[in-house]
């Protein structure tokens, strides 16, 4: 059993690097076929125009998302394969994302290596050599899953459904790793613009793909809440979450802008207790193309 144990998980280490590499070396052809037309305008005298967004990705499964809905699917249906397809200008995102990642997971020192590596490969951006902005999800796996008990209180008479002081600690974990990014770009990649999201607000009623979850019925059912008040929960835990990015936005020297995605879906939209329909990406996604127009023009994207 143990033996087992080992290789599968080096089996999935390794199907998520064969992943990871199969999506850089599709950014990186179409940088070269970019580079390519640019040239072919530039000896024929043509202006180019500008130049799409060109973006590092990283981030949990609203960023990588190979379900479509709740069914394996062919191509990844998540932000980031929606907004690839979006704008006036398709942006060209090198996505170095993987599901399930908590922040502390996607800050480790591993998953900043997969980014240095991203960022220090030529072949992944334009003239000026690093990207125009860094897109980043993560937090939702710090809380959702077995763990969310850990701070929710026992049902009874008075009590409020989310530990406050608990989820707080968590929450500092979580600004943690967020304020770790920001030294990380820093020293990597300085003066690119990092743009995060607040998830927006789910049902936890025990719906779940096939391979994973439920993320968040099982844990209020354990400690006596239902569907109707978890809704209740969820609303003050992220309402909470989204505060704490708003106080990091609200910091110049971070560099850090909040799109905000909450009240974005409705519940129609919801395929899962955390992942929506493609189309529920997609308007996700326009959240992201609204808030980047904003910093960097309609022309780029």
């Amino acid at each position: 059993m143990i033996r087992q144990s080992l290789v599968f998980r080096k089996e999935l280490r390794d199907a998520i690097k064969s992943e990871v590499a199969q999506r850089t070396q599709i950014h990186q052809s179409q940088i070269a076929a970019l580079r390519a037309l640019k040239q072919r305008l530039l000896i024929q005298d043509r202006s180019a125009g500008p130049d799409p967004l060109v973006m590092l990705a990283h981030g949990d499964s609203w960023f990588d998302y190979p379900l479509n809905g709740n069914e394996l699917s062919i191509n990844s249906t998540d932000v980031i394969a929606q907004l690839e397809s979006m704008g006036n200008l398709n942006p060209l995102i090198s996505n170095v994302s993987h599901y399930g990642d908590a922040t502390s997971d996607e800050m480790s020192w591993p998953k900043q290596q997969r980014m240095i590596d991203s960022l220090q490969d030529p072949a992944n951006w334009l003239e000026k050599g690093k990207p125009d902005a860094i897109l980043f999800s993560g937090g939702g796996n710090d809380i959702a899953g077995n763990q969310f008990c850990i701070f929710l209180d026992y049902a009874a008479p008075g009590a409020g459904g989310l530990d406050a002081t608990r989820f707080q600690e968590a929450l500092e974990m979580v600004k943690a790793s967020y304020e770790d990014l920001f030294v990380f770009r820093d020293r990597n990649a300085s003066g690119v613009p990092i743009f995060g999201h607040c998830y927006d607000f789910p049902i936890p009623n025990g719906v779940h793909p096939v391979c994973a979850g439920p993320w968040l019925l099982p844990s209020l059912t354990f400690t006596g809440w239902n569907t109707a008040q978890g809704v209740g929960i969820l609303h003050a835990a992220l309402s909470a979450f989204k505060l704490m990015l708003l106080d990091l936005a609200n910091v110049p020297v971070n560099n850090f802008h909040l799109i905000d995605t909450q009240n974005t879906l409705e519940p129609s939209d919801w395929a899962n207790e955390l992942h929506p329909y493609p189309e529920g990406f997609r308007k996700l996604a326009q959240r992201f193309v609204e808030v980047l127009r904003t910093t960097f023009g309609s022309s780029r994207i």
